[in-house]
This record gives structure tokens, sequence and C-alpha cells, in this order.
């Protein structure tokens, strides 16, 4: 099969989307499909992807960007003479110039895209009113008319339906399991960095929606006998800092607390590994949280709001507050790190669960099994 990938970047320090782009792409061309990513040069290093093979990376050029909308005029060109070789079309994140102008070439060809929002849809956690207007010109089409939509959650297939997408599959993202089979040995973040302290951790992305603000005041709080334990923030520092440097002066913690700034995938697992305990309290995030899952396999127990532990919960993985319920996320930072009973139980029916269901290679035959039956569907 000719498989298109069309993701607005790729550029791994931008998360989840690109991740997911990668592992799929790295899987279908494993199994002996030609794949070509479409992307632009925004944030674009070659590097990334040059270990692939059977992989066409087509990096076009943009003119500017506005809030990650990358507008790439001549992507056009490039879709007039090329789109009509691909079986299928499979398209990341949901508001995007590049979405705009493939579904246009998709429909001239007929070919079916596949449309993987990567828990963007909703419209009531932060641009509303960019989002509200896209929707309109663009957004609601390319949802309606996409084969099938992926969501990465329930909480996502939700809002999903309500822009009348006709067919949405809930798929939780893979992971590379084979990474967690021999952890690092214990101390190995910690020597690396000449950390002498057990800590908590955070590891995402630090903006306003993740939350970061409350573990620090939930941190705050915590009894004098946790008096020798550090807060280690991990993620690519952006403006948001300079609100969490505030909330840790106000509250003396300018000793406490480290920001890593971006962690490699080869420090990623052993900073997991160290931590006594992984917090990730945020606003949304589609239900679930691979971060979550990577910590779990790493045997470190999980706190998690409703909004990134649909699985924990589903599955009893970890605890769960609610997003801004500072003194109830103080009470299970407590309870996790002197329950060991617990947090070993719920560790162990994660890490079932994860390796039964959540290996990339599980993850992109279901996938790919909705290409073909959008081949079928189109014939």
């Amino acid at each position: 099969m000719n498989i298109l990938q069309v993701i607005p970047y790729f550029a791994f320090t931008r998360g989840g989307d690109v991740n997911v782009c990668y592992n799929l792409t790295k899987q279908f061309t494993q199994m002996g499909h030609d794949v070509t990513i479409l992307t632009t040069t925004f944030d674009y290093n070659k590097e990334d992807t040059d270990r692939i093979n059977n992989l066409k990376m087509v990096p076009i050029e943009y003119k500017f960007n506005l809030a990650l909308f990358i507008y790439s005029p001549k992507m056009k060109k490039w879709l007039e003479n090329n789109l009509e070789k691909y079986d299928v079309i499979h398209l990341h994140e949901l508001r995007s110039y590049q979405n705009n102008i493939v579904i246009k070439y998709a429909k001239k060809f007929n070919i079916p895209y596949i449309l993987q929002p990567h828990a963007s849809t909703p419209k009531h956690i932060n641009k509303s009113i960019i989002k509200n207007i896209y929707d309109f010109f663009y957004g609601n089409r390319i949802m309606k008319n996409a084969t099938t939509t992926i969501a990465v959650s329930e909480e996502e297939a939700y809002y999903d339906r309500l822009m009348n997408a006709k067919d949405v599959r809930v798929i939780y993202n893979g992971m590379n399991l084979e990474v967690f089979d021999n952890l690092p040995k214990k101390g190995t973040f910690k020597n690396k960095n000449n950390i002498t302290s057990p800590y908590i951790l955070y590891l995402g992305r630090i903006d306003a929606l993740k939350g970061i603000n409350y573990i620090i005041e939930a941190f705050s709080k915590l009894p004098e006998e946790y008096s020798e334990y550090k807060l280690i923030i991990a993620g690519k520092i952006t403006d948001y800092k300079k609100e969490l440097d505030k909330i840790i002066k106000t509250n003396n913690l300018e000793n406490k607390i480290i920001f890593t700034g971006f962690i490699d995938e080869n420090d990623k697992i052993s900073i997991y590994h160290d931590a006594e305990l992984f917090v990730n309290p945020v606003k949304y995030m589609g239900g679930v949280s691979i971060t979550v899952f990577e910590s779990l396999l790493s045997n470190t127990p999980v706190i998690v709001t409703k909004e990134s532990g649909e699985l924990v919960e589903k599955i009893d993985a970890g605890s769960i507050v609610e997003y801004g319920d500072v003194e109830s996320l103080k009470n299970e930072i407590i309870k996790s790190l002197t329950d060991k009973e617990l947090t070993q139980k719920q560790m162990l029916n994660a890490q079932k669960y994860i390796r039964e269901n959540l290996d990339w290679k599980r993850v992109s035959n279901n996938i790919l099994n909705i290409y073909y039956e959008a081949l079928e569907g189109s014939e």
C-alpha cells in the first residue's frame, strides 16, 4: 500500500502527534508498505527520520507560522503532481492549513482520508474563538468527510461525534515496549545530574493547561517529614515558566524545584525510574497520556486527573484527583508515597494491560485495517 501521512510540522519537541506519526510510519514500512510524510520545514530536522527505510520525507517550505497555522502554499503544486499515486491519506491534527488543501485534492483524485485529531477537537479548552471560526469554514467539513476518525480515547470520541464525524474508532496510542524490558540501574538519572534527594516528577509540556502550578502548590503543603524531597519539572522551557517562578518564590521553594528543560529519549526512562512518584494533573489531554504509562512501565506510581486518566481509572492503575484540587492532590501524594502495597498493585495492573494492548505493532495493525476498510468503501 502507498500511504501518505500529513502533519503540519515534524519535530519531536512538538510531542505526541509527531511521535504517533513517526511510530506508525516505522511499523508500516517494516510491514513492507511505502510511506510518505508530507510536512513543512517548520522545526524540521532531516536526521529524525533518516533511519526509516521505505520512507519518503517531503518537507514543504512554509511562508509564515501563526499559532501553528503554518502557511505552505507550495504544497498545492506537490499535491497536484503526486497525490494521485497514493492509496490512502492519514491526516494528523484537525486544524491546519495543510488539511485545508489536502482534502480538496483528495476529493479531486477520489482518495479516502483518515483523520486523527490527537485530542485537539474540543473548543472549550483554549483558543475557542479561533477554533470556532476555523471549524465553521474548514474543520466541520474535514471531520464530516473523513472516512474514519481515530480518537485517542472515549472522551475525545465524544467531541468528535459532536462535530458529526461519521465513523469514530477509539484506538489508544501505542508504545515502544521493548525499551522498558531492561530498565536502567536505579539512580542513573540522579547520579548524572548530581541529585541526591528523592523526587516527585512532572514531565511534559510546560503551559497553563498542564496543572503544574497545582503540583507546586500541593508540594509546598507537604508535611515536614517530606522536607528532603525535590520536585522535578521536566520539559521544554516556555514563557509560562515565569508564572511558575512567581509561585515558587511566593512559597520559598527556590531550592526545592528543578527545571531540567527538554528530556531526550536517552534520559527519559531513567528520569521516570528514579522518581518516587509521577504527577500529571492536566486540565485536558483527551483522556489518556502516554507519559503516565511510560512512568508505570518504569515502576513509578502515578497520580492523574480524569482528563489524562481514562484508562488509569478503568484498570485501577493509579490515583485520580480533580483538576485544580490542591488539597486532594497533596493528600494523594502522601498516600502514594506511603502505601507501597497499593501502588505496587496498581503498577502491576497497568503493566499487564499495556503489554497486552498498547504495543505499537498491535496498534498499527488496527489502524492498517481501517485503511483497508477505507479502500474497500471507495471502490
